[in-house]
């Protein structure tokens, strides 16, 4: 049976979580059926556009997102303060953008007077709406159920397009959401689908590198803060340039045909995160192998499944062996 969703999401542990929705069978998401011929990789360009357009409205940042042939990879940061911090107005505005809402919602929006009775349903209605644009399961639904429909129509077919539930695993700790990242940021390169970082399309680091020759950060992702960006009142550690370098090294290595070894730059990061090179290139390729539910040091750990009320500490084993420092 599956975990139920509020069992694998604590806030009070961390904010950030790593979330994988998979095409049911051999269903095409983007790609090219050799089989047939037909090419699906307009689909990506779906994807992309939905999940940016969501950014704006949820108070949920994009750290990562990746768009491969059957599934797609994203990690995702709930910005909780920010849905605490919008006014009623605000929040059924944001709700709006994206779900019609009656003429009850209009009239609240617009400052119209309302009967007692009236203001009773929108205070549950904006205590709902608010939930719910910070609940990452809202979010994918919200991403998803669009695809699903226009792939559908386009396939003339009916029935599931995604697996039933999308996959999500709580990142505990700096190490782990770096590490994850660099994943899913490195998912086409292992795929053979790129050479490189920055000719991976449909991806958050090209998107980065993109960006990063401007000298500026895309609006659309969570920023790195780094020591140029400490007015920033929420980001990534480390500098973007540092990240794009450290995901840079890490693609030359694990690319097939490509010989590489870390830069100084990158080993240091490493050695601020005490996570050996070799852990490192282990982490960046088979981070999904290796963790199965949530992912960062045994401390982490233990305080994650303490607060969920669980009694088993499901891959302490593995998080000890790659993030605990040596």
């Amino acid at each position: 049976m599956p975990t139920p969703r509020k069992a694998l999401v604590s806030l009070e542990d961390t904010l950030f979580y790593h979330c994988i929705s998979r095409c049911v069978r051999k269903a095409f998401l983007c790609g090219i059926d050799h089989y047939t011929g037909q090419s699906y990789e307009h689909r990506r360009a779906w994807v992309e556009s939905r999940l940016l357009e969501l950014a704006s409205v949820f108070a949920i940042d994009i750290c990562a997102y990746v768009v491969m042939s059957n599934h797609l990879h994203l990690v995702l940061r709930i910005d909780v303060e920010l849905a605490k911090h919008w006014s009623d107005i605000e929040v059924v505005t944001q709700w709006q953008k994206l779900f019609k809402g009656d003429s009850l919602n209009h009239d609240f929006v617009k400052g119209e007077a309302l009967e007692s009775y009236q203001q009773n349903i929108i205070n549950k209605r904006v205590k709902e709406y608010r939930l719910r644009l910070m609940d990452i399961s809202w979010f994918m639904r919200a991403l998803n159920e669009p695809i699903a429909r226009r792939a559908n129509a386009e396939d003339k077919c009916k029935g599931r397009f995604w697996e039933g539930r999308f996959k999500s695993q709580a990142l505990l700790d700096e190490a782990a959401v770096l590490a994850c990242m660099a994943y899913v940021d490195l998912n086409p390169i292992r795929a053979k689908m790129a050479k490189t970082p920055e000719t991976s399309d449909f991806t958050s680091i090209q998107k980065r590198i993109h960006a990063a020759m401007k000298g500026e950060q895309p609006t659309s992702l969570l920023p790195f803060m780094g020591n140029e960006s400490k007015g920033m009142p929420k980001g990534l550690m480390f500098s973007v340039k540092d990240y794009l370098l450290l995901v840079d090294d890490t693609g030359r290595i694990v690319s097939a045909d490509k010989r590489g070894s870390m830069s100084q730059e990158s080993a240091n990061i490493l050695n601020r995160l005490n996570i050996p090179q070799e852990n490192w290139i282990k982490l960046t390729t088979e981070f999904t192998k290796i963790f199965k539910g949530p992912v960062g040091n045994t401390q982490e750990l233990t305080a994650y499944c303490e607060h969920l009320e669980r009694k088993r500490r499901q891959g302490a084993a593995n998080c000890h062996r790659w993030l605990d420092s040596a």
